[in-house]
């Protein structure tokens, strides 16, 4: 019954998208997806989500949650389960629309993983071996296995399956993309023009959200700031926030993750007068951090209201997610059709 309903869902969707690109002016089709790899931090909303809910107002969003990716790291079942969906509820609090893009779980999409086998053949072992991200991970203490090593393809494979136009991603992510590229050029020249070769949206002053020790803000470093911790956690941890040894006296170093953590909160005029405290002596980094708690609480009080309601009705959570699957299926089914008939494997 659930693979008819499925089949009814997705010839509903066909029809209306049919329709849809007859009438309207064709938007940019911009793709990006976040690990389900626990908590919520301050690096993952203003690396990517926060740029993922303005772009559904103004763009053909596809968004999706990479379980795929996260088997990389996360053998334990009821953890990667649990991650899914608390980043579904996450995505969904902080504004994520359904009626205006395509939100979904990647393995829901299981045309992914052919895609990847297809896009494996054309892709040198070379160029796998100059990924920096895999020789981090490794010197990190991440075990060596073929699903780290071939992590770029995956990627690959997540953007070129709908055909993407834009990719915005961080820093850490612009040599995948680069690779993505390569390879999409590689498949056009040898089989045609069949695939988009995207392009990057990187913002500068996004690029690497800092850490409360002033490394990358990541889960693995252990540097994180919780967005949806309670309010006495969150104050311990911004209070945490590495500072300098510079005297009440003294002007402040701006190149620091307190000031830069800050700043992700104001706009320009904001900024210039934070900028005019750190130049003038007197300035107490207690008193940045209680103000930077602060406007952490103020910004997110409405996501948390909105979280514990998706907490309390799930069904929401999954109808949405299963309205992101049937639209997501439609576009995967149409770009590997042109794929498999372009390199032989359709007869």
């Amino acid at each position: 019954m659930l693979k008819k309903d499925r089949l009814i869902g997705d010839l509903i969707y066909l029809w209306n998208h049919l329709a849809r690109t007859m009438s309207d002016k064709k938007k940019l089709r911009v793709l990006s997806g976040i690990q389900p790899t626990g908590v919520l931090h301050l690096g993952n909303y203003f690396g990517m989500m926060s740029r993922m809910i303005e772009y559904q107002n103004n763009s053909d969003l596809f968004c999706c949650i990479v379980n795929y990716h996260a088997l990389t790291t996360i053998q334990d079942k009821n953890v990667l389960k649990n991650n899914t969906i608390n980043a579904a509820i996450d995505f969904l609090a902080l504004g994520m629309d359904p009626d205006k893009s395509t939100f979904w779980v990647q393995a829901d999409i299981p045309q992914v993983s052919e895609l990847t086998w297809l896009l494996s053949n054309l892709t040198s072992i070379g160029l796998m071996e100059r990924s920096t991200s895999y020789k981090d991970k490794i010197d990190k203490g991440l075990t060596a296995h073929m699903g780290l090593f071939s992590y770029p393809i995956l990627m690959a494979a997540d953007i070129l399956l709908y055909g993407s136009d834009i990719v915005p991603v961080g820093k850490d992510q612009k040599q995948h993309l680069e690779i993505t590229r390569d390879i999409a050029i590689r498949f056009n020249n040898i089989y045609g023009q069949t695939l988009v070769v995207p392009e990057p949206d990187i913002k500068e002053e996004t690029m690497l959200i800092p850490g409360v020790d002033g490394q990358k803000m990541s889960k693995s470093y252990g540097n994180t700031i919780p967005i949806f911790a309670d309010d006495g956690e969150l104050k311990k941890i911004v209070m945490s926030i590495v500072t300098d040894s510079a005297g009440i006296d003294e002007p402040k170093d701006k190149n620091t993750p307190l000031y830069k953590l800050y700043s992700l909160f104001l706009n320009n005029e904001e900024k210039k007068i934070l900028s005019d405290r750190y130049d003038t002596p007197g300035l107490r980094y207690g008193d940045i951090k209680k103000e930077l708690f602060e406007r952490i609480i103020n910004h997110f009080s409405p996501y948390r209201k909105k979280r514990e309601e998706l907490l309390n009705n799930l069904d929401d959570v999954y109808q949405a997610l299963e309205k992101g699957r049937e639209k997501a299926n439609v576009v995967a089914n149409e770009y590997l059709d042109k794929i498999r008939k372009a390199m032989g494997i359709a007869y």
